[in-house]
């Protein structure tokens, strides 16, 4: 690839990552906020400890109820208005939540004077948002997987998980900034407001760039817009492979029966089924219990909030860090290895974590435990999570099937998040485990996931994207496990 060819796909990949971005941004703003929103909206309810638990665990986590929405709908979006203007749509929704749920009175009542009445509409616009993160979680690795070189498209399409931890990193020094201006009091009136707000400014950069770029060749090929994909190809590549790329879309989309109208299980369950467990398995880790929750665990090690805030920053530069590393070995290493080492690593920081918290043994260690998780999960699951997911489907069920698993990632995000609070303020758990009953659970899902990576996932480093179908060519036992073994070896 050319140097001019390669500073465009460069160019291409930051913008479809900016919606990455806005993904960790969003999930991770309302970490600054959860303190505020308790005080303003659940507090004066006067609720059970359960009842309370479990509202707040909903106001903080509803995003991810909207996250569903948009993943669901996002292979239909995409199919229909193509991956450029699917994220356009998730740009708008990030510009319109943003604005709304810092002002969750708008149109409704006195700014600041409607208390707990202004918990639905506030709800209401995180989920607006949410459905922008889900249907960006899905479609800006996608645009990044159809327009990279099979030999860096691993690395390139690590970059969007790069701009998701990068997106809270800069949010948590913005919460920390804006929390720093002012005492608690201040927070719970202004600051949680700024906070949300905020991401009205990525969102309009997002919306700005998108407008110039072209949608993906595989796109265009799937529309019968044969020579608009030639002539994307020809901006990225060389002449013969762009000619050999289009014949293979062309083939791929066909190869299944003679119809680009295939069936979701025309390459047999197993695609589906690992796709749908790396989603899974991606948050039953933990990870974005940790993410949204930092400052209050750090809380429950004893920081005040200035300090919890700073801490979780600390967790956000470890958390950039390691995902730099992952992008400079998962075309080198491949993508099992770094998964089962990845997960093995978080087991052993939450295990450690949750007896430490037992212990009431916290402080420094319990710090290096949280970072050494962030760096586990950031090495691993957390990019080439997404590299797989938009590597393994073959191209005729590409969309339905990633709408699928990227829905269930969020399925089970929801689930995660809601619990959370529920486990870490459950008065009989914590009788035993002082805040650490959590953890132990998701060491223990690390566990599973490092296990389920080498007995199930195949290797999909180097193949080029129409040729990974044939990995799962075939239902039979005795195919499948040969194809594994030969996409191992």
């Amino acid at each position: 690839m050319s140097q001019q060819h390669q500073a465009l796909v460069n160019k291409l990949t930051f913008v479809a990552a900016l919606g990455g971005l806005l993904f960790g941004y969003d999930t991770a703003v309302i970490s600054g906020a959860v303190g505020a929103i308790d005080a303003n909206f659940i507090d004066p309810l006067n609720l059970s400890e359960t009842a309370r638990s479990s509202l707040s665990g909903w106001t903080i986590s509803s995003a991810l109820f909207g996250c569903i929405i948009g993943a669901a709908i996002a292979g239909w979006l995409s199919a229909k208005l193509g991956r450029k203007g699917g994220m356009l749509v998730a740009g708008f929704l990030f510009l319109v939540s943003a604005i709304g749920s810092a002002i969750p009175e708008i149109g409704l009542g006195p700014i600041g004077g409607m208390g707990p009445n202004a918990l639905w509409p506030f709800i209401g616009y995180r989920i607006l948002c949410g459905i922008g993160v889900g249907i960006a979680s899905m479609l800006s690795p996608l645009y990044i997987a159809e327009i990279a070189p099979a030999d860096i498209r691993g690395r390139l399409v690590a970059f969007n998980q790069l701009a998701i931890v990068l997106g809270m990193l800069i949010v948590y020094f913005v919460n920390w900034a804006i929390a720093s201006a002012g005492d608690d009091a201040w927070v719970n009136a202004i600051g949680w407001r700024l906070m949300l707000g905020s991401e009205a400014v990525p969102a309009l950069l997002f919306m700005s760039l998108l407008l110039l770029v072209p949608d993906t060749p595989r796109w265009l090929v799937m529309k019968g817009r044969v020579e608009e994909a030639r002539l994307v190809l020809h901006r990225i590549t060389h002449e013969e492979e762009a000619r050999i790329t289009i014949e293979a879309i062309q083939i791929s989309l066909t190869s299944t029966r003679g119809s680009t109208n295939v069936g979701l299980f025309a390459f047999g369950s197993l695609v589906i089924f690992v796709g749908i467990a790396l989603s899974a398995f991606q948050q039953l880790v933990g990870i974005n219990a940790v993410l949204y929750y930092a400052p209050l665990m750090f809380k429950n090690m004893g920081a005040a909030t200035d300090t919890a805030l700073l801490q979780t920053i600390i967790v956000g530069l470890a958390n950039v860090v390691f995902t730099v590393i992952a992008i400079s070995t998962v075309d080198r290493f491949g993508r099992k290895p770094l998964l089962i080492i990845g997960g093995l690593v978080m087991a052993v920081s939450m295990l450690s974590l949750g007896f430490l918290f037992q212990a009431q043994s916290l402080g420094v260690p319990a710090l290096v435990a949280v970072v050494a998780y962030i760096a586990g999960f950031a090495l691993s699951w957390g990019p080439v999570t997404w590299v797989l997911l938009s590597e393994i489907f073959p191209n005729s069920i590409k969309d339905k099937a990633l709408a699928i698993a990227v829905a269930a990632q969020w399925i089970t995000n929801l689930l995660v998040s809601w619990t959370f609070k529920i486990l870490d303020e459950n008065s009989w758990l914590n009788s035993f485990s002082h805040h650490g009953f959590a953890y132990w659970f998701y060491g223990a899902m690390s566990l599973f996931a490092a296990f389920f990576v080498y007995r199930w996932v195949p290797e999909t480093k180097r193949h080029r994207l129409e040729d990974i179908q044939h990995l799962w060519r075939t239902k039979s036992n005795d195919d499948i496990v040969a194809s594994r073994t030969v996409a191992d070896s």
